[in-house]
């Protein structure tokens, strides 16, 4: 260690780095990231710190002591970085400024990573199918993918991981275990990602951003999807139809459709479901709670979303347009069944007799033939009481 003199003020100098402190302390303890030494220690979970006062903040994580309060909603935190960034969220202050476009983050770490949008930097290729990667962590990762090596075996299930990290990530499903909480709402996550990506809907940072139409996503998986809306890309297809879909996920609640597997129930009447929102609207209809209100003539629905498509009746608004007329419709899944008249595709076949529709309704309807309800239902309203 060497002590420099500038401006008649003491400045010790690190020989390994070149950095400059203003206290001797604080050099020994930079001086510890050089060497590796860390002689403070938590006597709970072995954990070691550079520094006196890092342990002391890790202890709090023990404790639960959270010193730092905020005045505007009461909220409490371990550190006052965490106070900072948590009042920013009422103030709205986003100190941290893309100089590439007109985007501003609450935290620092935030604009690093969009940055990384702009650059798209990937120096890191694979050698097998000539996918590139920004770091060779991400590289290594991927590479297991054609290796199919899986050495991680869960003792519950049967399944299998490449890492020991994903591994622990899957316990958690079936102990139930959520140990990252959300300090604003309470909400807890089996993932530390999966937290550090909802705190975001309270920050309301987007980090990452589209070239093409300037959307913003909170994680950049969320912006990978995105980006398959302009490129046409579905990378993930059905085995048994062909169909492809931008997600995984899409594709593995699809494939319920030929296996008929429905593995989420409602415990009031037992009817099943194969998707998880589906069970979640069903239960409102026990509830009769309907949280989404229209502020126009009052109705009420169960989802946000419908409660858009409800809005458009008022608004007149149909922004879903027909490239081969013009036609325009208020709900998305309308202009699917149009465009059917134009391709003939009818994608809904009757296993009886081989007649095929472009609605589902309209097979439904069809059934009854075959199944004799309309020749019932028929009868019984010709019966004169």
């Amino acid at each position: 260690m060497k002590m420099l003199k500038h401006a008649e003020e003491k400045c010790y100098h690190c020989e390994v780095c070149g950095s400059l402190f203003r206290t001797k302390s604080a050099l020994q303890i930079h001086v510890r990231t050089h060497t590796g030494e860390k002689p403070y220690c938590c006597e709970i979970c072995d954990s070691s710190f550079t520094d006196k006062s890092q342990l002391t903040v890790h202890m709090r994580r023990h404790t639960g002591v959270k010193p730092y309060g905020c005045h505007m909603c009461g909220s409490s935190f371990t550190t006052h970085p965490e106070l900072v960034l948590h009042v920013r969220t009422h103030t709205g202050e986003k100190p941290y400024s893309c100089q590439m476009c007109t985007a501003s983050f609450i935290k620092k770490d935030s604009l690093k990573k969009h940055i990384l949008t702009h650059n798209k930097e990937k120096s890191y290729s694979c050698k097998v199918c000539g996918s590139s990667f920004a770091s060779e962590a991400d590289l290594k990762m991927h590479m297991h993918n054609h290796v199919g090596e899986k050495p991680y075996s869960c003792e519950v299930c049967g399944s299998s991981f490449a890492r020991k990290y994903d591994l622990k990530r899957h316990i958690l499903i079936h102990t139930g275990e959520k140990p990252y909480s959300c300090e604003v709402c309470g909400s807890s996550f089996t993932q530390k990602s999966s937290l550090k990506t909802h705190i975001k809907i309270h920050t309301g940072e987007k980090p990452y951003s589209c070239d093409v139409c300037g959307s913003s996503f909170r994680g950049q998986s969320k912006l990978t999807v995105h980006m398959r809306t302009h490129t046409g890309e579905k990378p993930y297809s059905c085995e048994v139809c062909g169909s492809s879909f931008t997600e995984k996920s899409n594709l593995t609640v699809h494939r319920r459709i030929h296996t008929g597997e429905k593995p989420y129930s409602c415990e009031v009447c037992l009817l099943s479901f194969i998707r998880k929102d589906d069970l979640n609207i069903h239960i409102q209809n026990h509830t009769g709670v309907k949280p989404h209100a229209c502020n126009v003539c009052g109705s009420s629905f169960p989802r946000k979303t419908q409660l858009k498509k409800h809005m458009r009746t008022h608004s007149g608004e149909k922004p879903y347009s027909c490239d081969m007329c013009g036609s325009a419709f208020r709900d998305k899944s309308n202009l699917t069944a149009h465009k059917r008249i134009h391709t003939k595709d009818k994608p809904f076949a009757c296993e009886y007799c081989y007649s095929s529709f472009t609605e589902k309704s309209s097979l439904t309807v069809h059934m009854r033939l075959h199944t004799g309800e309309y020749y019932y239902s028929s009868l019984l309203s010709s019966v004169k009481v």
